[in-house]
This record gives C-alpha cells, sequence and structure tokens, in this order.
C-alpha cells in the first residue's frame, strides 16, 4: 500500500493536474495500491484566506476574488471532465459548495468577524474542490476513484488553525472506511472535524503532508510519496547555491534537520506518524516523474558523505546573556528558557561556552525585545545587583548549518567549515553542535548568507571543483588578452584543474557590466558596448562588494594611481587582487605594508608577480628563496624591455638612433621615449624587488644615474628630443671609452648590500647580461645557497601575451589557495 500526496504546485492548473493523472494511470496499470491525498490548487488558499480578511475588514471586494475562485475551478471542470452528464455531475456539486462559501463569506461581511473558527471552514473548500474535481477527472480515464472528505476520517480536537488529531479515534475510522471500501481513494488534505460536534478544523503548516502520514500509519502503508515541484531534498536552496543537487537517499533526522534549517520541501511534526511506524517516505517531482528524488528512511549509509546538505535560516537575532553571576549557578539556563517558554518564544539554537560566564540563543527577530524584556525580568535582581549584565540583542543576523549523521564519524569536518568561511571572510559570531553531531550551526551577518552556502556546499560537495568569480578593470592590450586567454582555457581547466572561471565584472573607461552567473566571453565586448552603466569607480567597487560572491577576485588590468587607492577597502572585504599595476606595490612603504597586512589577516591573495618582468616568475621566485631560508645578497637586472631592446643592437652594431626608432616603430617604447630611457619605469619594479627581499625603501632612496643629457631631458617635444640623440651617442662613447673590447652596455637596476642604484654598466663576456638579445628581460640574484653561480631568471618582460599569462596563472594560484 502506498500513500501519494499532490501538493498545490503540483495540482496549479488543469495541465498540471492532467500530468498527476497521468502518473497515477500508471501506477494502476502496474497494479499498484494506493491512496492519493490532494492540497488545494495552487495559491488557491491564500485566496481564501484575502478573501475572508477582505470580507471581515468590511471590504466588498471579496467579492471578487470569490468570483474568481469559483471561475479557475469551473474552468478546470470543462477542461478535466468530458461528457455532458458526468460534468454537469460535477459543476452540480460545486455549485453548492460555491453557494455555501459565498453565504459564508457574505456573513463575515456583515459582523465584521472572522474567527479561526470560520476561517476554517473557509479554507476547506480548496481542498475539497481540488479532490472532487480530481476524482472524477480519474474516473473520466477509467481509473475507479472515489473522492473521500477526510473530515468524515481524521478527528481533532476544537484548537482552530493547528487542530490536534486524535489517533485512535482517527485511525479506527480510517481502518474501517478503507476495509469497507475498494477503489482508489482520492482524500481531501489539510483539512479535519471535531470529534465533538463535527466541526472543520484544519491541521496546520504542512497539513496535506500531515493527512499522508496520518493514513500511511494507520494503514501500515509501505511508503509515502510526497509529489512537489522539486527533485527531492537538495543539499542546499537552489535560489541561492546553483550547483545544488539532489540527495538521493538520508535519514528522518537528517531531513528533519534540513527543515528546520529552512528546507521547505518536507514539515517535520506532520510526519511523526509515519516517522513512529518506521515507514519509508520519498519526495519526487512530479514534473520529472522519472527521477528518482530523495528516500528518506531510518537507515544511513555509514560510507556514504559524512556532510549530505547545507541549510540556513536567513532572518534571526542573537541575544546573549552574560555575567560573572552565571559562573556555577545552578538553574540559570532552566530559569531563561522557561521565562521564554511563558511568553511563547521559540528558541532556534543554543550556544553556551564552557566558562559558563555567557549563554547565548537564537529567535526569531520579531520576538527579539519579547524575549530582551522576559528574560531581564526573570533575572531583574541579578542585574540590579551587577552580576549580570542588560541582555544584547545582535541583529541582522543568520543560521547556516551543515548537516549528516556521518559527521560524527568524521574528523575535520568542522575545521574545514570554519576554513572555507574563513578564508571568505565570514566571522563565525556564534556556533552551536549537538552531542550527536548531526549538525554544526554558525551564526553569521545576514549579508553574507548566500556567500556561506556557496563555499559551503563547494568546500564539502563539489571539494575538487571551484567557482572563481572574477572582477576585471581594464580590458585594452592586457586585460583583453586575458580575457581570450580564458575563454580559451576555460574548458580545460574546469576539466583537469577542476575551476570554474567566471568573470562576473568588466569595465573599461567609459562603461561596466555585472552578471553573477558569468559574462559571456565570446561577445564581452558588445555587452560592454551595450551597456547602460558609465564607469564610477566607486560605484563598481561598491557593486563588487554588495554582489559578496565566494572565491571573488580583483583584477586591475589599468596604469590608473587612482584604482590602488581602493586596494585596501577591497582586501578587507576578502576580496583578493591581482594586478599588472606597479602603483600600489611602488607606492609609500607605509601602503605596501598596510596591503599585506590586511591581505594576511583578512586570509586572502595580494598578487602583483606581473610588475616584475611580465610573465617572469621573479617576485615568486624570490619568496621561495627567502621562505625556505635563503639570504638574498644581491639582485642585478636588467627590466625593461625596451631598453633591453635597444641597448642590444646598439651593442650589435646599430647607432643609438636607429636602434631607438627601431623600438618607437616596434612599440616597445611609451609613445614619448624619454619614460623609459628615464629609468623611472625600471626605478618602480627595483623598488618593489627592494622590498621583496625585506629592505624598508621608499623611492628616494634609489639613485638613478642617467645617461640622458640635460637638454635631451628638457626637450619641449619628442621631435626635440629626436634632435639630440647625437648627444646621447656621445654619452653613451664617454661609458664605453674605458670597457674592455668586446663588453656590452646594459641598462642596470642592482640592489647590493641594502644600496640600490640604477645606471649604464659595461659588462664582460663572463656576466650573465652579456648573453641578451632581443627585449629580453634577466635578472641575477646572488644570494648565499646561489653564491658561486647565480640564479638567473630571463625570457620576455614585456608584451600583451606573457604579462595577461602572468596574471593568468596568479588567478589559478588563488583557485588553488581558496
Amino acid at each position: 500500500m502506498k500513500i501519494l500526496k499532490f501538493g498545490g504546485s503540483s495540482v496549479a492548473n488543469p495541465d498540471r493536474i492532467n500530468r498527476v493523472i497521468k502518473i497515477l494511470n500508471e501506477y494502476h496499470l502496474k497494479g499498484e495500491k494506493f491512496a492519493v491525498v490532494f492540497s488545494a490548487f495552487g495559491g488557491i488558499t491564500d485566496r481564501l484566506i484575502q478573501m475572508s480578511q477582505r470580507a471581515a475588514n468590511g471590504d466588498a471586494g471579496y467579492i471578487d476574488l470569490f468570483d474568481e475562485f469559483r471561475m479557475r475551478h469551473l474552468a478546470a471542470v470543462e477542461e478535466l471532465i468530458p461528457g455532458r452528464s458526468a460534468k454537469q455531475e460535477v459543476l452540480d456539486e460545486l455549485g453548492k459548495n460555491h453557494r455555501v462559501l459565498k453565504n459564508l463569506l457574505h456573513g463575515i461581511f456583515l459582523v465584521r468577524e472572522a474567527s479561526l473558527r470560520t476561517v476554517d471552514y473557509v479554507l476547506s473548500f480548496g481542498e475539497r474542490n481540488s479532490a472532487f474535481i480530481i476524482s472524477h477527472a480519474l474516473k473520466s480515464k477509467g481509473i475507479e476513484a472515489k473522492y473521500l472528505d477526510a473530515r468524515t476520517i481524521i478527528k481533532t480536537n476544537k484548537e482552530f488553525g493547528s487542530a490536534k488529531v486524535f489517533f485512535e479515534r482517527s485511525y479506527q475510522l480510517i481502518g474501517e472506511l478503507f476495509l469497507q471500501n475498494t477503489g482508489i481513494q482520492i482524500v481531501t488534505g489539510f483539512i479535519a472535524s471535531s470529534d465533538k460536534g463535527g466541526l472543520t478544523t484544519t491541521l496546520g503548516r504542512g497539513g496535506s503532508d500531515y493527512t499522508a502520514s496520518i493514513l500511511a500509519s494507520a494503514l501500515d502503508a509501505d511508503i509515502i510519496e510526497i509529489w512537489t515541484d522539486v527533485d527531492g531534498v537538495l543539499t542546499a536552496d537552489p535560489r541561492k547555491v546553483s550547483k545544488a543537487f539532489t540527495i538521493p537517499k538520508m535519514t528522518y533526522a537528517e531531513a528533519m534537520e534540513m527543515s528546520h534549517f529552512g528546507a521547505k520541501v518536507i514539515y517535520p511534526p506532520t510526519l511523526q506518524p509515519a516517522l513512529a511506524k518506521n515507514i519509508p517516505l520519498v519526495i519526487r517531482n512530479t514534473f520529472n516523474p522519472k527521477f528518482e528524488g530523495t528516500y528518506i528512511s531510518h537507515e544511513y549509509d555509514i560510507n556514504g558523505k559524512d556532510v549530505k546538505g547545507i541549510s540556513s535560516i536567513n532572518e534571526i537575532a542573537l541575544l546573549t546573556l552574560q555575567g560573572s553571576g552565571l559562573f556555577g549557578a545552578t538553574g540559570t539556563a532552566g530559569k531563561l528558557f522557561n521565562s521564554l517558554a511563558l511568553e511563547g518564544i521559540n528558541v532556534i539554537l543554543i550556544t553556551q561556552g564552557s566558562s559558563e560566564h555567557s549563554i547565548s540563543f537564537a529567535v526569531a527577530p520579531a520576538k527579539a525585545k519579547l524575549a530582551k524584556k522576559a528574560v531581564e525580568k526573570s533575572f531583574e535582581f541579578e542585574i540590579q545587583s551587577n552580576l549580570i549584565d542588560p541582555v544584547k540583542i545582535e541583529e541582522d543576523l543568520a543560521v547556516v548549518a551543515v548537516i549528516g549523521e556521518n559527521m560524527r564519524y568524521q574528523p575535520g569536518v568542522a575545521g574545514r567549515m570554519f576554513q572555507a568561511l574563513g578564508k571568505n571572510g565570514i566571522n563565525a559570531i556564534a556556533i552551536a553542535q549537538g552531542s550527536s553531531e548531526l549538525n554544526i550551526s554558525v551564526v553569521i551577518d545576514q549579508e553574507n548568507e548566500a556567500k556561506a552556502l556557496n563555499v559551503l556546499h563547494e568546500a564539502y560537495f563539489l571539494s575538487d571543483e571551484k567557482i572563481l568569480n572574477l572582477f576585471i578593470v581594464g580590458v585594452g592590450l592586457i586585460g583583453g588578452t586575458l580575457l581570450k586567454q580564458i575563454r580559451d582555457q576555460q574548458e580545460k581547466l574546469r576539466v583537469e584543474e577542476s575551476l570554474e572561471l567566471r568573470v562576473v565584472g568588466l569595465a573599461n573607461s567609459k562603461k561596466m557590466i555585472f552578471d553573477p552567473v558569468g559574462i559571456d566571453l565570446n561577445n564581452w565586448k558588445e555587452l560592454l558596448l551595450a551597456s547602460d552603466e558609465k564607469i564610477e569607480m566607486g560605484k563598481y567597487i561598491d557593486q563588487m562588494k554588495s554582489m559578496n560572491l565566494s572565491n571573488s577576485i580583483f583584477i586591475d588590468n589599468t596604469a590608473s594611481t587612482e584604482i590602488p587607492k581602493s586596494y585596501p577597502s577591497i582586501l578587507d572585504n576578502s576580496i583578493s587582487i591581482s594586478t599588472p599595476n606597479k602603483s600600489a606595490a611602488s607606492s609609500d612603504f607605509t601602503t605596501y605594508k598596510l596591503l599585506k597586512s590586511i591581505a594576511a589577516k583578512r586570509g586572502v591573495q595580494f598578487l602583483y608577480e606581473t610588475n616584475v618582468g611580465a610573465g617572469l616568475p621573479v617576485i615568486s621566485t624570490i619568496r621561495d628563496l627567502i621562505n625556505s631560508g635563503d639570504k638574498i645578497l644581491k639582485i642585478e637586472g636588467v627590466l625593461s624591455g625596451s631598453l633591453s631592446y635597444i641597448f642590444n643592437s646598439y651593442n650589435n652594431g646599430d647607432s643609438f638612433g636607429k636602434a631607438l626608432k627601431s623600438a618607437m616603430e616596434l612599440g616597445y617604447t611609451e609613445p614619448d621615449p624619454r619614460v623609459d630611457l628615464s629609468g623611472e619605469d625600471v626605478k618602480k619594479k627595483l623598488l618593489i624587488l627592494g622590498r621583496e627581499i625585506g629592505l624598508p625603501i621608499e623611492s628616494s632612496e634609489i639613485q638613478i644615474v642617467s645617461f640622458l643629457p640635460k637638454e635631451s631631458i628638457e626637450a619641449e617635444n619628442i621631435e626635440a628630443f629626436i634632435t639630440t640623440v647625437e648627444r646621447i651617442e656621445e654619452s653613451l662613447d664617454a661609458v664605453r671609452k674605458n670597457a674592455e673590447p668586446e663588453s656590452k652596455l646594459c641598462f642596470i637596476a642592482k640592489i647590493d648590500n641594502g644600496k640600490a642604484v640604477i645606471q649604464l654598466e659595461n659588462v664582460g663576456n663572463d656576466h650573465p647580461f652579456s648573453t641578451l638579445s632581443g627585449s629580453d628581460n634577466m635578472i641575477v640574484i646572488t644570494s648565499e645557497r646561489y653564491f658561486e653561480r647565480p640564479l638567473v631568471i630571463r625570457g620576455p618582460g614585456a608584451g600583451a601575451e606573457v604579462t595577461a599569462a602572468g596574471v593568468f596563472a596568479e588567478i589559478i594560484k588563488i583557485g588553488h589557495y581558496f
């Protein structure tokens, strides 16, 4: 024997009812023995409540709602019941119901009052109409179905609105009816009647589930099937966690915990009759009937996942009672919770430290002030004696919980939870875990609820897969190349590295766009162009923060000196940064240390490998050497791709003028080549390297020995500067005059014994710089370990491809850190 229950969403309209009929027909053809419980058509219960309220308020608009109610059911009959006589039989019965309901509402309108008793009667018309119509629709398909008004078999007390069931009497009536009747019983959910007087009552929240559970228990059914509009119980709320999936099997205890913390598929109190008899329950999807759904029973799989699901309550208030007077005092907890019980206040969560200095408990926000008043009244003497502080209320909070019977067998479950939250900047305000280890609950700021659900879901269910949310500013040469590289590698990274990269924010110098599910990288240019949002960097950063996505990374591909001023607040919001922009790391030392400090404090990454050497692993290599105990003694570097090209060409016999012209034509230099030739960009890079090896160095402490004559530096424009090239040649010849015949001239940045200098130098054939060619950069690191043969890093130090690739590598590195 099976008991099936279909909720309002499953029978919202004739099309959906026909889906249900198809499912039931398949059961019937298989020879299955079953009874079916139906809720009212979707939305009807709310409409009936609105009718009652309007009528009680003296609002004649209740008549419009009644007419809508009536017409909706008559329309359903027209579509579902073929044949004039069969249709008329149903319409006659509905007509009686509608006349009674109309008169009842008119009575409410006249007396301006709708008691719970009256409202229960009004609400009963939803289930009665629904089950009656569907029973006759089934008959029209050749299925022997019989309408059963549950008021005749389920008996309750007179607590209208949420009546208490008299189980013994109800079970007797159910047993007798099913013994005396054949055919498929189509039962009204939610409604019952008082044992004395036969008045209509309702079973409260989850009432139709309750009806199914009562029937199953009375008939010792094999299983209960709850048919709804989702594929069972999911690992998390799919509206907040896009990657949530169906849990195939779970225990009743796990299902109840999930429901307590917000899962809406089942309501635990209604399932107690079935639970008491160990009757399994399956949650199925009316709109995906082939899917097996979630099977819920007393059995659990000890080899299954340690966490079954993640759930939340999105609005709570946390109250804390604390003070020295709590220490060692017996009966404190009893006194506290008794005061709340007397006011009918439900406690959602309780936590107390072993020091006994405080007790914190969560309640619904609407009850917070009442709870505070009740507790303070109960502890009035202690508060007046300064033994206990006044109750503290914290609002705008949420609870997230990880749930699973197997957690008790797995060490490290809690550690993984707090690590995932911590790395995403989510602070645990209070923590609760029962000795059964069935759930671990954490109170957090309400604004972090969705973010927490996603990071925990990823940690427990997608531990091999991470979603990185990228906010990219600057889509020029480097940024555009980066977007292309990400697009081309997305699938490979997802399959081989279990990393899903989503560009969720994008901005150029004019516009910005956001999409929390990811911007289409095949047409990002068109989307950005079509955007109505003009770029305002403050608004962009505020939007990034307000989206509050897990595993967020901010990527600054600009050369702006303004954007880096926002880095501290970005890092402080637990958003990692990767940038080729040198402005932040080469700013004053205090700012540099502040950025590093905030990143460490918030557990996020601040990476700028591409500041020096584009895609070359310079900074990371230095960090690895230092972290492994090596000591850097000296750093020498040719750190400018443009200057490297110019002097390599000059060393190979080209005149300086020819080498400079070629570099300008190839785009190696800035439009005004003096920006490169001055050494200021190299200075920033050397400053960053000095700081990376531990020097508290400022830009003013780095000496640049310029090879440019004064008239070249002071030339009014580029054309005037070009006319001074011959004087530059003379300056270079003076540097080379005393050099050895086969030496080469290089523009070298050097830190040696704490002193930083940038200047032209002649190097012999025995120096690594003598092998330079093209626009390559080279960094030579002399350390205690690499003393006789220094460590050499060489390769392209400029260019969009290698710089973008360096940023891309940092994104992946950050992804593996989360």
